[in-house]
């Protein structure tokens, strides 16, 4: 498809989207056609920096599609790879879990995990009990 085709297709279809938009704004308000306008005038931003091109191009050339293929496969292989990883790491007592305690101590240490606790012995920190003295005097426990 030509250039002058492409480009006339998007500006025809950023222009219904506008008028479009401009009813979403009489009716339901500037937030909504705002976001109309926004979304309508995304066809000929792709056509003008060459986005409409690359896809028309992907449509119809089955090399591009093989290369699609090749880019998802390699995403599946990524995904599969990091479920098994964590797989082995969460079996716990084995090899693999000493090798990640190995791998976790060489580089930085791992941080105390922080969960719902009572105040720390020694008092707590000050700040949190003043949070909370002013939680508890406006009844929110």
């Amino acid at each position: 498809m030509s250039d002058a085709a492409i480009f006339a297709i998007s500006l025809g279809v950023t222009l219904v989207g506008l008028v479009i938009s401009w009813g979403a704004y009489r009716r339901r308000g500037a937030g909504t056609g705002l976001r109309g306008a926004a979304l309508s005038l995304v066809p000929l931003a792709a056509a003008m920096t060459g986005v409409t091109e690359f896809f028309v191009d992907l449509a119809f050339s089955p090399v591009k599609w093989a290369g699609v293929a090749v880019a998802g496969l390699a995403v599946m292989l990524y995904l599969a790879s990091g479920a098994m990883l964590s797989r082995r790491a969460g079996a716990g007592g084995g090899k693999a879990a000493e090798g990640g305690e190995g791998r976790r101590s060489a580089g930085r240490a791992a941080k105390p995990k922080r969960g719902v606790e009572g105040p720390a012995p020694g008092g707590g920190d000050p700040e949190m009990a003043e949070i909370e003295k002013i939680l508890r005097d406006r009844g929110i426990s």
